[in-house]
C-alpha cells in the first residue's frame, strides 16, 4: 500500500481546494427547493466552480476502471440514493432529503466533501433522524483520527453508532486517500474493528464518508452505470469531509462559513 504524505507546503494546496468545495455547498444551499432539478442544481455548480472559482470539477468526465465517463459537475443522491447519483430532470419534492457531493480540483489538487439537505426545510421523522444520526456518525469517525491511531477506529465509532441507533452502515463504497489524485490509497471503511488496519501518520490526507441506511445495507446500482441505491429502498443519508492527520490530531479541510457544526461540540 502506498500511502502518500503531504508536506505542509502540499497541505496549503490542499486547504484551499477543500474551501473552495465547501464553499460550493454553501452557494448552492439556497437553490436546493422544491421545483428545482438536480440537473439545474449541476449546472449552477458547475458554474460557480469554473466561472467564479477558477477550479476544475473533478467528477466530469472522471472514468474509473470498468465505468464509462462520469457526465456530470457534482453527484446528487435523493432519498433510497446512496451515492454517486446522476444529476437529471427529476423535480426535487419537499420532504426529499438528498447528498451533494462536491470534487474541486484547484492547481492540481483535490478537495472532496458532501452535505445532506432536507428540500423545504423538512423531512419525515425518520428521514430528520436518519440525517442527524449519520452527520454525527461523520464526527465520531473524525474524532478518532490522531497519529497512532489505527484506519479501524474510525469505521468501528462509525459502525457503532449507527447500528447502535438501528441503522445500517454500506459496506461497498467507503472513504479513501486524497491529494493530486481523486482517489489514493489507503481505503477508509465505515464498519471495522478499533485497533485494525494502518497506523496513522502526520501528513496522511483522506476521506470519511460514511453512508447509513435506514433499513438493511444492502445495495445495487441503477441502469446508468452510477447510481447507488439501497436494495429494499429505505431512505440513506451520507457527509463527507477531506481530513488530514496533523501532529496532535486531526485538520477537516473542507470546512467552510455555512458548513453544519460539529453536534458534539461544546
Amino acid at each position: 500500500m502506498s500511502i502518500t504524505i503531504k508536506t505542509p507546503e502540499e497541505l496549503e494546496y490542499m486547504r484551499v481546494a477543500g474551501r473552495l468545495a465547501g464553499e460550493v455547498l454553501d452557494y448552492i444551499a439556497p437553490f436546493v427547493v422544491p421545483g428545482a432539478t438536480t440537473a439545474e442544481l449541476d449546472r449552477l455548480c458547475h458554474d460557480y466552480m469554473v466561472n467564479v472559482q477558477g477550479c476544475i470539477p473533478a467528477p466530469l468526465n472522471y472514468a474509473p476502471p470498468g465505468y464509462q465517463p462520469y457526465p456530470k459537475s457534482i453527484c446528487t443522491s435523493v432519498n433510497h440514493q446512496v451515492c454517486h447519483g446522476l444529476p437529471n430532470d427529476r423535480t426535487l419534492k419537499k420532504g426529499d432529503i438528498v447528498n451533494l457531493d462536491i470534487t474541486t480540483i484547484k492547481d492540481g489538487w483535490h478537495g472532496d466533501t458532501s452535505r445532506m439537505f432536507s428540500v423545504g426545510g423538512t423531512a419525515s421523522i425518520l428521514g430528520n433522524r436518519l440525517v442527524a444520526i449519520a452527520h454525527e456518525c461523520l464526527w465520531l469517525g473524525i474524532a478518532t483520527v490522531k497519529p497512532g491511531a489505527r484506519l479501524g477506529d474510525i469505521g468501528a465509532a462509525i459502525q457503532r453508532h449507527a447500528e447502535g441507533q438501528g441503522f445500517s452502515v454500506v459496506r461497498e463504497f467507503c472513504g479513501h486517500g486524497i491529494g493530486l489524485k481523486f482517489h489514493e490509497e489507503p481505503q477508509v471503511l465505515h464498519y471495522g474493528k478499533p485497533g485494525d488496519g494502518i497506523r496513522l501518520e502526520p501528513g496522511m490526507t483522506f476521506t470519511i464518508e460514511p453512508m447509513i441506511n435506514a433499513g438493511k445495507a444492502a445495495v445495487s446500482e441503477l441502469p446508468d452505470g452510477w447510481t447507488i441505491v439501497t436494495k429494499d429502498r429505505s431512505l440513506s443519508a451520507q457527509w463527507e469531509h477531506t481530513i488530514a492527520v496533523t501532529a496532535t490530531g486531526y485538520e477537516v479541510m473542507t470546512l467552510s462559513a455555512g458548513a453544519p457544526k460539529n453536534p458534539f461540540a461544546p
